[in-house]
């Protein structure tokens, strides 16, 4: 449930050397379908990395969710003269990079300037004397992310977090926030760092080569200095146009950063989303000289070039249903890198789909689980202590009407109680297990249970084949206040002994490596429950007999956790926060040492509201198309952005991640 969340956060996690668009590139994950390639989608394509280091190397990455063919596209340095030259593939993938070597030889102060094969500009970099060597590549985020000198230049073809420094210059965190292209030709400069950066020197230009980079301070006097956390604008001289681009260069003639749209995209403007950090999104309203406003959603690009929108919902609220809007906002973990998938998302439910006997305001669901043997089956936990078996109709998740139309109501061991219904996940067994953090019947006392219910069982009330009570193990939750009780077992997820094996987990209850043989009656798998009042996961093993075995705990880098999934697809335990953590993503691997660590944090598509969206679920690789597979929040307070919007009373929404 929505809960104002103080409780001291653990430190955040940057993000690890290996981000999953790199599983993809370097085939650590199964190959799927080649996508389709979009010839429109050049402006999702960004120059990655280069070195000119004597083999002159060249990096290019896809940001957009479709494959772009790269056919008769060409590239020039500094002399502006376009040539040939041949990639190491013809199409990118989603996610996906591309190098060649350069057939003009690249200096130490040079550009490289990258064309289709129309001569449109796609993208281009400059660098100062020895700025490109080793290499210079976008740190922070493939193809998004700020160019910096690099201590290697042995990540092509694959994600740039190695050699990245730890924290980015303090010039690269000057980003372009916010362009107008309508008439006044405008640009926006974010600082993101601690500490102001002088920009007097600096200088822009467009997509023209035939344009000599122009200053700043001749733009705009007092555009000099941007101070930590502000803003600096000016107004082109050079003019803005359709599918045009803004090069941000620093006093020594080095990109600093850059942004790219399509027509009518910078109209009336576009702008990141999140503020500073995030893509390029077409606005409805321009924001210059203060945060973004993230308005839009429509078709502009650049920056990395995607945009999204959130398209369908709609309906009248139905009598007693009050969506609830979101409390205990926090800030997103540093290092947290943008959404992997499409940034497309679409409402998934009927309006006020969720209403029953408990809870008629029709809000609180929460965790969410594809059923691993049916992945047309998605299985939703509704805080009422309710369980639905949602399936697909005309695009949106519904009731199955022959397993209940209405949902399940759940009860404790002997049809007791009103379980506090948070997390659910599937089991090996095809039981679905559900956590609960307290009697809803008596909400100031905590009650930190997993329970196991046979989804065959007939009846409209559900009670368990197996219940299992941990909640003396947290007695900070058991304060005599319902707030405490209300920050346990929030999310559950079911993780199979072989992934621990295979990885080479070491149990720490006997120092070694995990063999499941020593723990004869816990199935075949662990489950691992996430405790909102830390964001720590809590290890279990759930004996037939109902005694379990406790395997210690885990941070996640974050200061709760909402859900919890295990995905096969990208072989990682996910650990997931709402707005409390910035609708964030945690990835966690078993690393060199035996230990269950976070990998890689991403964020929830832009163009989704900051919300108490407590419920997470990827659908399984078998479903994928086109390097695809569905996503899924829940929005435990149906508030989408508010009333008068077309999300309002919505719990469900779909979305896309890279299979």
């Amino acid at each position: 449930m929505p809960t104002s969340h103080s409780r001291a956060g653990v430190a955040s996690v940057c993000a690890a050397t290996l981000t999953l668009s790199g599983l993809l590139a370097t085939g650590m994950l199964a190959a799927q379908p080649a996508a389709a390639a979009d010839p429109a989608g050049y402006q999702n394509v960004r120059i990655n990395e280069v070195t000119s280091s004597g083999n002159d190397t060249v990096e290019l990455y896809n940001t957009g969710s479709s494959a772009v063919s790269i056919s008769g596209w060409k590239m020039s340095d500094d002399s502006f003269s376009q040539q040939s030259f041949s990639p190491s593939a013809g199409t990118i993938p989603a996610g996906g990079f591309v190098t060649f070597n350069s057939p003009k030889g690249l200096g130490d102060a040079d550009k490289l300037v990258i064309y289709t094969s129309g001569g449109t500009v796609v993208d281009r970099v400059d660098w100062a004397t020895n700025a490109a060597k080793p290499a210079m590549a976008r740190c922070g985020g493939d193809g998004t992310g700020a160019w910096v000198t690099t201590t290697t230049a042995s990540t092509f073809g694959a994600a740039n977090a190695a050699g990245c420094p730890s924290s980015l210059p303090a010039a690269s965190r000057v980003r372009i926030n916010e362009v107008t292209s309508d008439g006044s030709d405008t640009v926006e400069l974010y600082n993101g760092g601690t500490s102001a950066v002088s920009v007097g020197s600096w200088k822009y230009v467009d997509n023209d080569h035939t344009h000599s980079p122009v200053s700043i301070s001749s733009s705009s006097p007092s555009a000099t200095s941007i101070p930590a956390g502000g803003y600096a604008t000016f107004d082109s001289t050079i003019g803005l146009g359709d599918n045009d681009s803004v090069f941000l260069l620093d006093s020594t003639g080095s990109t600093i950063d850059s942004a790219t749209w399509a027509t009518g995209g910078a109209k009336p403007s576009a702008e990141r989303c999140a503020n500073g950090t995030g893509w390029f999104q077409t606005s409805t309203t321009a924001t210059l000289g203060g945060a973004n406003s993230c308005s839009g959603g429509g078709s502009g690009g650049g920056g990395g070039g995607q945009t999204g929108q959130l398209l369908g919902g709609g309906g009248s609220l139905t009598s007693g249903c009050t969506p609830e809007s979101p409390s205990g906002t926090g800030s997103t973990p540093a290092g947290t890198l943008a959404w992997p998938g499409g940034l497309d998302v679409t409402i998934a439910d009927n309006v006020c789909a969720f209403t029953t006997s408990t809870g008629p305001e029709g809000r609180d669901v929460s965790g969410l689980a594809f059923d691993p043997a049916n992945p047309s089956v998605l299985w939703a936990a509704k805080n009422k202590n309710w369980l639905y078996k949602l399936v697909k109709s005309n695009g949106k998740w519904v009731p199955d009407a022959s397993w209940s139309a209405t949902g399940k109501q759940l009860h404790f061991a002997g049809g007791s109680g009103q379980p506090d219904t948070e997390g659910v996940s599937v089991g090996a067994n095809g039981h679905v297990y559900v956590t609960s953090e307290r009697d809803n019947s008596n909400n100031t006392v905590p009650k930190d249970t997993i329970m196991e219910f046979d989804p065959a069982a007939t009846g409209s009330t559900l009670t368990p084949v197996h219940q299992w009570d941990m909640t003396s193990q947290f007695p900070q939750l058991n304060t005599g206040s319902k707030d405490d009780a209300n920050l346990g077992f929030e999310g559950v997820g079911y993780v199979p002994d072989s992934w621990l094996t295979a990885n080479g987990w070491i149990d720490p209850l006997t120092g070694a490596a995990y063999n499941p043989a020593d723990y004869p009656l816990h199935g075949s798998g662990l489950f691992f429950a996430g405790l909102e009042w830390d964001g720590t996961l809590h290890v279990y093993g759930l004996n037939s007999d109902g005694t379990f075995t406790t395997f210690g705990t885990l941070a996640t880098g974050k200061s709760a956790v909402m859900d919890v999934t295990f995905d096969a697809g990208t072989q990682r335990i996910v650990a997931t926060c709402d707005n409390t953590c910035g609708e964030t993503h945690t990835f966690m691997k078993v690393n060199a040492a035996g230990a269950i660590v976070p990998d890689v944090t991403y964020t929830n598509p832009a163009v989704m509201p900051t919300d108490n969206l407590e419920g997470f679920a990827i659908a399984p690789t078998s479903t994928c198309v086109n390097g695809f597979r569905e996503s899924v929040w829940s929005d435990d307070g149906i508030y989408g952005f508010g009333s008068g919007s077309s999300s309002y009373g919505h719990a469900l929404y779909s979305g896309t991640f890279p299979c």
